[in-house]
């Protein structure tokens, strides 16, 4: 395939390049489609042996959540989602500055983000800390139906995924924000631990999809 933006060769964003598709439509039991995606992608990166490397992984409607519950105006969703998706290249400051000044975001809606955001770590764990955590944010977020949701979903597919003994390779990340036009549930990208390359693999839930072609 060709790419439509502008490559970055020194981060192997090439302007050719090779892409393999997965996908699942239908109606299912929930997480099941994405508990056996991501297993196949840990199978593939696996057998290709390309080094170690690592899912992150978050839900859709937990940054829905995170916008509403830190006071993110509704028409600024998407250019904050894509300062938080930044921070594994910059730092939070930077990121900050950049909501603030470049985007117009209030600064305590910001401070809030970054109480959350830097929040990443073993799917279970982190699973704990999002349900259990004193923080105000935090207390905040889980209240919220969205969050509710998503929460539940994620503890259902890391059950799922740690059956499939696939659970080890993922981290539950609260920067990442990709494919905000349509995913709309769990979303993920792979990375080489120690590489400079960008994501090497990437996806996510996107209901409906298939049906507005239809």
């Amino acid at each position: 395939v060709y790419r439509r933006d502008q490559p970055q060769m020194n981060r192997g964003r090439f302007r050719e390049f090779f892409q393999c598709d997965f996908d699942i439509a239908g109606t299912y039991s929930s997480m099941v489609p994405d508990s056996e995606v991501i297993k196949v992608m840990v199978e593939i990166l696996s057998d290709l042996e390309i080094g170690d490397f690592q899912i992150k992984i978050n839900h859709r409607l937990l940054l829905d959540s995170i916008m509403a519950v830190c006071g993110v105006p509704e028409q600024k969703f998407r250019p904050i989602c894509s300062a938080i998706d930044k921070l594994d290249k910059s730092p939070w400051e930077e990121v900050r500055r950049e909501m603030v000044e470049d985007k117009g975001l209030a600064p305590e809606a910001a401070d809030r983000i970054g109480q959350i955001v830097g929040y990443h770590g073993h799917p279970k764990e982190m699973l704990e800390t999002l349900r259990n955590d004193p923080n105000e944010v935090l207390a905040a977020l889980r209240m919220h139906p969205k969050a509710k949701t998503a929460l539940d979903e994620l503890a259902l597919l890391f059950d799922f995924l740690e059956a499939m003994n696939a659970l080890d390779k993922l981290s539950l990340d609260m920067s990442l924000a990709r494919g905000l036009d349509y995913y709309t549930g769990v979303i993920y990208e792979a990375v080489l631990v120690g590489g400079n390359v960008g994501s090497i693999a990437a996806g996510g839930r996107y209901d409906y999809l298939v049906g507005s072609f239809a």
